[in-house]
Order: C-alpha cells, then structure tokens, then sequence
C-alpha cells in the first residue's frame, strides 16, 4: 500500500510540473523576470510601470532629462522600462543603447525613448561594455540597491496606448537579422 501511494504521489508531481513554465530563454518573454537574449547579451525586464514625477521615488528616475523637456500633458504619461542585463559569453560583449529600444503597440506604432543624461542619471540605461559574466546595472552600484534593481529606458507615451495593448519592447540588437521582444505591463 505504501508503495503504491508512493508511486501515484511521484507520478502526480512529476506530472504537475510537466509544462507549468517557460523555457527563460524563449525568444519572446511574457513578461517580468523572463529573460531574452539580444546580440550574445541576455536582457531581463525587472519591472515596466507608469512613473509619477510628484513621487519621491519616481522623481529620482527622471533626473537628465534633456533641457527644454515638455513634462507630460492631459493625454501623456511617463512610461519606465527597467531592464537588466548579463554577458553570458566568454568574450567581452556591448550591451544596446536606448537607441536599440523601443516600444510598440498593437497597432504597430513604435515609441522611442526619451534619452537620459547617465552622468546626472544614476539609474539611466546606456550602452556598456561588460566583461564575460559581468552584469548591468554593475554590482554595488546606485542602481543595482535601487527598488527595481535595473537601470531605466524612459518613455513619453499617449495615454491611447491603453487601447492598443500589449505593449512590447523590441530589444534591435546590433547584427541580429530580428527584435527580441518583451511584453509589457501597462
């Protein structure tokens, strides 16, 4: 009796597992904590939200800004994307500029980034060298202690996107014939 209760409890985890995840390298992420890979670089959305200036929190996110930035109107808002990165080679590999970034809704309408001083910025994304296995946000950085433990890539965006949801970052690796992609909260 024993042997037979043992037999069914394995069978039934063994069968509870089969298929309950993602592979975290599929070449499109679902969602928060996946992980893609983009041009020998593995990138990984820690969170995406919509930032509030008025927060203490958020304020800090949208330092840098280019001088002469409009802050959003009636039908805009502040849109964070915090991304992590990992040089998974054995050779040193660039992580992709904002400029390699952006958004688009089901539509098919792209959204671009708003560039962010990184020397003001401490959270600011930039394209980084890193060493084999090196990370960014780098370890014992500002960034890396912050709340979402990523670096931002700031978007302006019309409230509309809220109709034309899922959103998803396109990650334009340098040399790659595709977009890695990541859906996105909003």
């Amino acid at each position: 009796m024993r042997l037979r209760l043992l037999a069914l409890v394995t069978l039934s985890l063994g069968l509870a597992a089969c298929g309950s995840g993602q592979h975290p390298f599929d070449a499109t992420a679902e969602n928060n904590g996946y992980y893609v890979r983009a041009g020998g670089v593995t990138y990984q959305l820690q969170i995406s939200r919509v930032l509030n200036r008025f927060s203490i929190e958020d304020h800090q996110y949208l330092t840098g800004l280019p001088g002469g930035t409009a802050t959003p109107g009636a039908k805009e808002l502040w849109y964070g994307v915090f991304l992590w990165a990992k040089n998974n080679t054995h050779h040193p590999a660039t992580t992709v500029s904002p400029n390699d970034l952006y958004i688009v809704d089901t539509q098919g309408t792209k959204y671009y980034p708003v560039p962010l001083d990184s020397s003001v910025n401490q959270f600011a994304w930039r394209a980084l060298a890193l060493s084999p296995l090196g990370t960014e946000p780098g370890p014992d950085t500002t960034a890396s202690f912050g709340p979402t433990q990523g670096e931002i890539v700031l978007f302006k965006l019309p409230t509309a996107v809220y109709a034309n949801r899922p959103l998803t970052l396109e990650i334009n690796a340098p040399g790659e014939s595709h977009p890695s992609s990541i859906s996105l909260d909003l």
